[in-house]
């Protein structure tokens, strides 16, 4: 199981000021950007073996703590379709963020996931110097991001409605995650 967390916001992710703009006609092309009106929608989401299971919203800032209420109360829901058979062999991935290796979050891996956990502080490490190796980081959330960005959004509510569509679309497609995976790492798109 991989679990991860995206931030989405309304002038999206690109880095605009390293972008070209080529146009044939008008060689001043500007980018329209509102910063009156900022706003973010702060996800969590998991990958059970080559499933993705729905994005959660996490309000706030996501501390330590914030990080351990949101573990008891969505985490151990979301397994509670999972067969105990497959509970009991799950290992739970999570990234080295500061807020995933808190003293209150490590407690609760150590127990609900007993040697079965990888992240900072863990029965087993994550490797030094590596990237992060979720399947969220290196493919949902770059295709959810294309989906959701196809848009110019204005409110909050429409860029957490397109959000959740995303996630939507990108679980009933035919495409499983190991063939996600596969796509990202040579190239191509998936809209």
């Amino acid at each position: 199981m991989s679990t991860d967390e995206a931030q989405y916001n309304r002038d999206s992710v690109q880095i605009k000021n390293n972008s070209l703009m080529w146009r044939v006609e008008n060689h001043h092309a500007t980018v329209e950007s509102n910063f009156q009106q900022r706003f973010r929608v702060n996800m969590w989401c998991e990958v059970l073996d080559d499933q993705m299971i729905a994005p959660f919203i996490l309000e706030g800032l996501l501390t330590g703590e914030a990080n351990l209420r949101f573990l008891l109360d969505v985490l151990l829901q979301s397994l509670g379709d999972v067969p105990l058979d497959k509970q009991s062999r799950i290992y739970f991935q999570h990234d080295g963020a500061p807020p995933h290796s808190s003293r209150g979050v490590k407690i609760f891996l150590n127990y609900r996931f007993l040697g079965r956990w990888i992240g900072h502080c863990s029965p087993h490490l994550w490797p030094d110097g590596c990237a992060d190796l979720s399947p969220l980081d290196y493919c949902v959330w770059g295709w959810m991001k294309e989906l959701v960005y196809s848009e110019n959004l204005e409110k909050r509510n429409a860029l957490l409605g397109c959000i959740l569509d995303a996630a939507d679309h990108i679980r009933k497609s035919q495409m499983n995650m190991y063939e996600c995976m596969f796509v990202c790492m040579h190239g191509n798109t998936f809209v």
